[in-house]
């Protein structure tokens, strides 16, 4: 989708250049170390220390020699062939805002998965991270770019050829980040190179400190040379059109697709004639050719997709706006299960999102079973490291809350049995910060489980579990007695409050002084490779009594029916086959209890409620079912 802003006016031509950053052309000695010339050992000091090789100084038309953009001779570069020492070079003071452009001349002659050269700020926060791996096609490469996870382009590079990359960073603590893999020739603009090779965003940070080279692996043999970083294109003067940081909002939220909005606030307009294009939506608001401050804005966009925005006329740059999604509080009692397409991920779903990246956390085929309990849907799946998914449902801050849940560890062979520590599921506060944590532990080949509030545990079951068996979880917080308490396989049957817990929390247990403030959700952890086990989770159901956590197990009334929907005219119709007496409560979508009635009528007087998306619980003969619903 492209607007023009067509206006002619008059360009304003700056003749102010962005101020160097960092200049490097690595021209020491033959074999001279970078912690001797300006560099700082900041990992594995000493070892396979980071060295420039013997005249093998890179080549790029247009960019090194004496004529190049450089203007510097070529000499020598470094060299990224090992595993051991990771180097930096501190810029004279840190970066806080705006935008970074990180060029320099890249050559792979063997690639192996992982990051070679990045942003960063002291010694454990980088960003802005360049990637590089084998293709599948031989004889090539594939370069991504990411602040923690990568995002890989599937264009294929040539091994052993010298190509000008260039990383855009904006300066924030969601840091987008884009990858320019340029083959021959200098752009212009920004917007000339066209689309990037690779964008991400998401945990970044709101301070750059330096440049930072990595060895990661033996087999790695990269050569870097001719870094430049400047806050403009090449170093092309600064554009006088500066775009904010972005505002997004949801046009709705609800159990579906939803679409969103994106405010982008400008300053110096009407300083030229600006073209602007977007990879998504639709654009709109004020017009930066006629007006000197105001709002671009992208309406439209699909939850979950971001968004490139390119500006081009009198200036020439892109920026990124992360995705966005749109996705409801579950209202109490909660429900999952997981009736979602084997092999999708948990988190792009309505009811779940992902907090973190890595590896999926993944729909599965089939269902788990537990005597006196009826399943339906499929289950998820998860092993060692990876993404966690959090699930929002209606902040509780008194009584007590309950999550119950089946599992089944199916395989502990990837466990080391000498790092026992690790927690897999987790009832959160509505902040998403982890409050009851349920752990396994490797013993031999089997295993136990463990129930904690904090981040360690010696808090176990002594019953040792084998691989395959399936396991029933009940976990309960009670806000008046700050206790917590865990159940495994408990007999459903008897099942009550006052049931026995397999633990709870003993003095080895750290908790609070007071009780928690409130919980708001529940948490899926992948930890480590050598620490999470292979898990199939399935049937969540979170509620506040435990009637209710095992009623809503039976989520299934005969015949139900409720409409019309959308409501317009002020009366909902709930039928059943029974249609005998049944509890109807509606929930806005933030969980709010708008409407509790009990009735023996197929009518429902809804009157009252605004417009907007509501949930509806109906509750006959012991079973409870949930539907949206929409009022106009």
């Amino acid at each position: 989708m492209k607007k023009i802003y067509s206006l002619l006016l008059l360009v304003i031509a700056s003749t102010s250049f962005g101020q160097q950053i960092l200049s490097e052309d690595f021209n020491y000695p033959d074999s001279a170390l970078l912690t001797g010339n300006g560099w700082t050992a900041h990992s594995g000091a000493g070892t396979n220390a980071v060295d420039v090789g013997v005249s093998n100084g890179l080549t790029y038309t247009g960019y090194s020699g004496l004529t190049g953009f450089t203007a510097a001779a070529v000499g020598n570069a470094a060299r990224l062939d090992n595993t051991g020492e990771d180097v930096n070079k501190a810029f004279a003071a840190p970066v806080t805002s705006g935008s970074l452009y990180y060029s320099f001349m890249v050559n792979v002659t063997t690639a192996v998965d992982g990051y070679f050269l990045s942003l960063g700020t002291g010694t454990t926060t980088l960003f802005a991270r360049l990637y590089a791996k084998p293709s599948a096609t031989a004889g090539k490469v594939n370069f991504g770019i990411g602040n923690n996870a990568v995002s890989y382009s599937t264009t294929d590079f040539d091994i052993a050829t010298t190509y000008l990359a260039v990383i855009k960073y904006d300066v924030s603590a969601t840091g987008s980040v884009s990858l320019w893999i340029i083959p021959a020739g200098i752009p212009a603009t920004e917007a000339a190179a066209g689309a990037p090779t690779a964008i991400n965003s998401g945990a970044g940070s709101a301070t750059v400190g330096g440049a930072y080279l990595r060895q990661y692996n033996l087999a790695q043999n990269i050569t870097v040379d001719g870094i430049r970083i400047y806050p403009t294109w090449f170093n092309t003067a600064a554009c006088p059109l500066t775009l904010g940081t972005e505002t997004t909002l949801c046009d709705a939220v609800t159990l579906g697709i939803d679409t969103y909005t994106a405010t982008i606030p400008f300053t110096g307009g009407n300083s030229g004639t600006y073209t602007l294009a977007t990879t998504s939506g639709t654009i709109g608001g004020d017009n930066p050719s006629t007006v000197a401050t105001g709002n671009i804005t992208i309406s439209n966009i699909t939850e979950g997709t971001g968004v490139t925005l390119t500006v081009s006329g009198g200036c020439g740059f892109t920026k990124i706006i992360a995705p966005s999604e749109c996705k409801p509080i579950n209202p109490l009692p909660y429900g999952e299960s997981f009736p979602y397409t084997a092999g999708n991920s948990l988190g792009l779903e309505q009811k779940w999102v992902n907090v973190n990246t890595g590896d999926n956390i993944v729909a599965a085929a089939g269902s788990l079973n537990y005597p006196g309990y009826t399943s339906s849907g499929n289950s998820v799946a998860f092993s060692g490291a990876g993404i966690e998914c959090f699930t929002p449902f209606t902040t509780t801050t008194t009584g007590t809350i309950y999550a119950a849940f089946i599992i089944n560890v199916t395989d502990v062979s990837n466990m080391t049995a000498t790092v026992p520590e690790s927690y897999f599921a987790g009832l959160t506060g509505a902040n998403k910060s982890i409050q009851a944590r349920l752990f396994v532990k490797k013993t031999a080949a089997q295993y136990q489980l463990g129930f904690d509030s904090a981040s360690t545990t010696t808090n176990y079951d002594a019953t040792l579990r084998n691989p395959g068996d399936v396991v029933y979880v009940v976990m309960g917080y009670d806000f008046a007695t700050n206790l917590l308490k865990a159940w495994f396989n408990p007999d459903l049957a008897t099942f009550t409050a006052a049931t026995t817990p397999t633990l709870t929390n003993t003095p080895v247990v750290v908790l609070p002084a007071t009780s928690l403030a409130d919980l708001g959700g529940f948490l899926l952890r992948q930890d480590t490779a050598t620490t999470t086990p292979t898990i199939t989770f399935d049937e969540l159901r979170v509620a506040t009594t435990t009637p209710a956590l095992l009623a809503v197990a039976q989520n299934s009334i005969t015949g139900l029916r409720v409409y019309p929907n959308p409501v317009s005219n002020g009366t909902l119709f709930v039928e059943t086959s029974a249609n005998s007496e049944k509890t109807i409560v509606i929930y806005d979508i933030l969980g709010k209890q708008v409407l509790n009635t009990t009735t023996t009528s197929i009518e429902v007087n809804v009157a009252n409620l605004k417009g907007g998306l509501y949930i509806v619980k109906i509750t006959e003969e012991g079973k409870t079912a949930t539907r949206k619903l929409v009022i106009r």
